[in-house]
């Protein structure tokens, strides 16, 4: 099965920004990609009250242009993200789209980018509430074979726990929709993809924006796609463009079976330790 990841730069012209990623989605159709991942916030990016103020219902420009865009190339589309406003909130959410341009299903971010790090201070929650389930979906290849795929946005890279729940549930390809700032995607970009792919021996499909994101923020781009050994099968090193690669799920298999970690947990023994002392439980939370 062929797969692609989107790179692109997100100004404040939302028509402009949904032009250039469908070019871009385009030439991954052109090449035969079935699936396509396109960045989180792809058609718009901004502060907190730009966010906010960008918010649409599904039945909005934005899902309008990925329920026309999958179904005018036949491909499985992850629509990157965009601001949902629903039943009074508001989420950063992802859908899959099929071929058909239904859409297959969703997932409403659930770890929220509020962090104070020089050069990527942000608070998500201002603009955004937390998603609150994981999601999964299945896709079919064009050999008709099932591919369950799990949904995650940007800074759930940083917690294991959700690609391990969309793993143990039969997820064999995971994306990742990003936005990841510059500052921390120098060190961490790379080793966080990897590392959810090793773990869980799933195919990651990481699509990132890169470059300057409406004059407020610097993403680190490096969009890549990553094997259940952790081995970087195509990347966009810079600038916007296309990854793409073939994932062999006969091969995922033969490397669940050469090195069987996943069958080799013992849950029994994960239990729950004695409460840390008091100033831990400050320092972290309960």
């Amino acid at each position: 099965m062929r797969v692609a990841a989107v790179q692109c730069t997100a100004s404040s012209d939302r028509d402009e920004n949904m032009v250039r990623a469908g070019e871009l989605v385009a030439m991954a159709a052109s090449q035969g990609a079935e699936l396509v991942v396109v960045p989180e916030h792809f058609s718009l990016f901004g502060n907190a009250a730009v966010l906010r103020d960008s918010a649409q219902t599904r039945n909005g420009t934005v899902m309008a242009w990925a329920v026309t865009t999958a179904r005018k190339h036949a491909i499985w589309l992850v629509a990157g993200s965009f601001v949902e406003q629903s039943g009074g909130r508001r989420y950063n959410t992802t859908c899959l789209v099929g071929p058909d341009g239904t859409v297959v299903a969703s997932y409403r971010k659930i770890h929220l980018f509020d962090v104070d790090v020089p050069g990527a201070v942000s608070r998500e929650s201002d603009a955004v509430a937390p998603g609150s389930r994981a999601v999964m979906a299945s896709i079919t290849s064009y050999d008709a074979r099932p591919v369950p795929v799990g949904l995650t946005i940007c800074y759930d890279l940083r917690f294991p726990e959700l690609y391990r729940v969309l793993t143990l549930a039969g997820a064999l390809v995971i994306v990742v929709p990003s936005a990841f700032a510059a500052a921390t995607g120098r060190l961490h970009w790379d080793i966080l993809v990897r590392a959810r792919a090793i773990e869980n021996q799933v195919f990651v499909v990481a699509a990132g924006q890169v470059g300057k994101l409406g004059g407020v923020f610097e993403a680190y781009g490096h969009s890549m796609i990553v094997d259940p050994w952790g081995k970087v099968l195509s990347e966009v090193v810079e600038g916007t463009g296309i990854a793409v690669a073939d994932i062999d799920l006969t091969y995922q298999q033969d490397a669940r079976s050469t090195l069987p970690s996943l069958t080799q947990r013992r849950p029994s023994a994960y239990r729950r330790l004695p409460e840390p002392p008091q100033h831990e439980r400050e320092r972290f939370g309960p």
